[in-house]
């Protein structure tokens, strides 16, 4: 199976790389897509992750041909009124 891994913003920036596209034998849930796509580093509660442009949990199993989406917590605006 074929899995499309994609990163945004800052994570694109501090993993190197902005698409991934990874192989394997059987579903992997979001966490184990992390875990290839980026070297096995932890995947931290803080990051975003949807499959399909739909949010989901890192226990999210991962089909053939779905597309993954890592995005850091979104944070900006001013404070002033």
């Amino acid at each position: 199976m074929t899995i499309v891994v994609k990163f945004f913003g800052s994570l694109r920036e501090e993993i190197g790389k902005s698409e991934v596209k990874l192989t394997a034998e059987q579903p992997l849930t979001v966490a184990q897509v992390w875990a290839q796509a980026c070297d096995e580093a932890p995947l931290h509660h803080h990051i975003w992750t949807a499959v399909n442009m739909t949010y989901v949990d890192q226990n999210t199993l991962v089909q053939d041909g779905d597309e993954v989406a890592f995005f850091p917590p979104v944070t900006g605006g001013s404070d002033e009124n």
